[in-house]
């Protein structure tokens, strides 16, 4: 199989046509068109600066349930102590710039171009994606980014500065998703730290059909993202 190549017209082939990695198409734009359309077929763009936008759809998908998060008891001591400060869309450039420079998705090193940057603070400005930050003593420590539709949360990468910030924001962020109706939060591929907080593989068939459900529906973008959590 080859990766399909896109032209200026918005769409995609099905994520059946991706290659074994997961490969499915190659081009295109980062129009918040093209990049909502991408998250609620089930493929998501990553790619390294000077190489074309690649598009992936791997098999299996994996994802986590809120209701199966699992706390590791140090963490679950941390927060009770309250060391971090939470909060939702306070320093959404800060955090997708950081993860930028200090991140990295599935532990692959830096791929969040400048035009990534500049395309996901649209999806922010119009209010699908979304940061939550962890600070202390006034300061931002580790934090978070993805994109809301529907009842599902698409994760796309974490940062921290500080021990242990980047896993009281996503564990405070799951918590807070789940209270607000979220069924499934999308992590992509399989990573020995996301697993260890109950994320599991699923078949891209099961993926796609929760997607084609879920994003439907009515979810958190009414409620207030801008909010301190904790």
């Amino acid at each position: 199989m080859f990766p399909i190549l896109l032209t200026r017209d918005i769409w995609f082939p099905h994520p059946d046509e991706a290659d074994p990695h997961g490969l499915l198409a190659i081009g295109g734009d980062l129009s918040p068109e093209r990049l909502l359309l991408a998250y609620i077929s089930g493929i998501f763009p990553w790619y390294s600066p000077g190489d074309p936008i690649l598009w992936w759809s791997p098999d299996p998908r994996m994802v986590l349930f809120p209701e199966e998060l699992h706390i590791p008891k140090r963490l679950s001591r941390i927060l009770r102590q309250g060391r971090f400060k939470v909060s939702m869309d306070r320093d959404f450039e800060g955090v997708i710039r950081a993860c930028a420079v200090e991140g990295g998705r599935r532990e692959r090193g830096t791929w969040i171009t400048q035009e990534m940057v500049a395309a996901y603070m649209e999806l922010h400005r119009l209010g699908f994606a979304h940061s939550v930050e962890a600070w202390r003593d006034g300061r931002l420590a580790g934090g978070l980014y993805g994109v809301c539709l529907g009842r599902v949360f698409f994760g796309e990468s974490m940062f921290f500065r500080q021990p242990d910030a980047s896993k009281v924001a996503f564990v405070t962020l799951v918590k807070w998703l789940e209270k607000n109706g979220v069924e499934l939060i999308d992590c992509q591929v399989r990573t020995g730290h996301l697993e260890r907080f109950g994320a599991r593989d699923i078949p891209r068939s099961e993926f796609l059909a929760m997607l084609k459900r879920l994003c439907s529906q009515k979810g958190p973008m009414s409620c207030r993202w801008d909010t301190l959590i904790t």
